[in-house]
C-alpha cells in the first residue's frame, strides 16, 4: 500500500494508460479523482476500481477548458480533503502531420489539450500542495518530446513543451517539497493510435516518422507505464525530481 490515504487525480483516465495508473493507485491505497471526456468509459472505470475496494469518483472533464479543470482539482479536495498527487495523462495526436501540412486548428488544439491543460492543472494544484506542504505532479510526455520524429510537428512540439514545463515546475517547486517528473513513454498498446485511421500512408510525416519504427523492440503495455507512475507518486523516488524516465524497451537507445 504505497499511496495508502493519498489523494490523487488522474486525467485521461478512461482507458489505456490513464485507466491502468488510476486501478493501480487505488490497488495501493490512494483516493482517485478520474478525470476524462469519455463518460460512458469513465464511469466504467470508477465501477471496476470500486468493485475492488478502491476508493474513487470521477468527473467528466474536457482538460482544454480551464473551468473542467478547476472543477477536477475541486472535486479531489472537496470529496478527498487534499491533493497529492496530480497525474496530467490526457492527450491527443496529430496524424502525424508535418509542418507544411499543419493548420492553424490542428496545432492550437493540440497545444491547448497536450500543454495548456497540464499547466492550468499545475497551476491550480501547486498553492494546495504548497499549503499542505508536499505533493507530486507526474506528466506524461513521450520519446516524441525527446527527438525530433517520432510523430507530426505538433505533437512533437507540445510533448518538448512538456518536459520543458516538467524541469521548470521540478526544480523551481523542489524547496516545498514538491515534485514534478515526466514519463516518456515509447510505443504502448491504447487507443491513441487510432489517430492513425485515415491518415494517407504516403504522406510525408507518417513516412518520415516511421523510418525508426524498424528499431523498436517491442510495443509497451499501459500496464507497464503505470508501475513508472507508480514509482513517481511514492516516496521510493524521494530523490527524483524535474527529469524524465524514459520507459521504451530500449527503443531510443539505438
Amino acid at each position: 500500500m504505497q499511496l495508502q490515504n493519498k489523494v490523487a487525480v488522474v486525467t485521461g483516465a478512461a482507458s489505456g494508460m490513464g485507466k491502468e495508473i488510476a486501478m493501480l493507485y487505488a490497488q495501493e491505497g490512494a483516493k482517485v479523482v478520474l478525470a476524462d471526456i469519455a463518460e460512458e468509459s469513465l464511469n466504467s472505470v470508477a465501477k471496476e476500481i470500486q468493485r475492488l475496494g478502491g476508493t474513487t469518483t470521477s468527473v467528466v472533464s474536457n482538460v482544454a477548458k480551464e473551468a473542467d479543470i478547476q472543477t477536477m482539482i475541486d472535486t479531489a479536495v472537496n470529496e478527498f480533503g487534499s491533493l497529492d498527487i496530480l497525474v496530467n495523462n490526457a492527450g491527443i495526436m496529430d496524424k502525424m502531420t508535418a509542418a507544411a501540412e499543419l493548420t492553424d486548428e490542428l496545432w492550437e488544439r493540440v497545444f491547448a489539450v497536450n500543454v495548456t491543460g497540464p499547466m492550468r492543472a499545475i497551476r491550480k494544484a501547486l498553492p494546495l500542495m504548497i499549503k499542505q506542504g508536499g505533493g507530486a505532479i507526474i506528466n506524461v510526455a513521450s520519446v516524441g518530446g525527446l527527438f525530433g520524429s517520432r510523430a507530426g510537428a505538433a505533437y512533437t512540439a507540445s510533448k518538448h513543451a512538456v518536459v520543458g514545463l516538467t524541469k521548470n515546475v521540478g526544480y523551481q517547486y523542489s524547496k516545498l517539497g514538491i515534485r514534478c517528473n515526466a514519463i516518456a513513454p515509447g510505443a504502448v498498446e491504447t487507443n491513441i493510435g487510432a489517430d492513425l485511421a485515415n491518415v494517407d500512408p504516403s504522406s510525408l510525416g507518417l513516412q518520415q516518422a516511421m523510418i525508426g519504427i524498424g528499431v523498436n523492440p517491442r510495443t509497451g503495455k499501459p500496464e507497464e507505464i503505470a508501475r513508472v507512475a507508480l514509482f513517481l507518486a511514492s516516496d521510493d523516488s524521494s530523490f527524483i525530481n524535474g527529469t524524465v524516465i524514459t520507459a521504451d524497451a530500449g527503443w531510443t537507445a539505438y
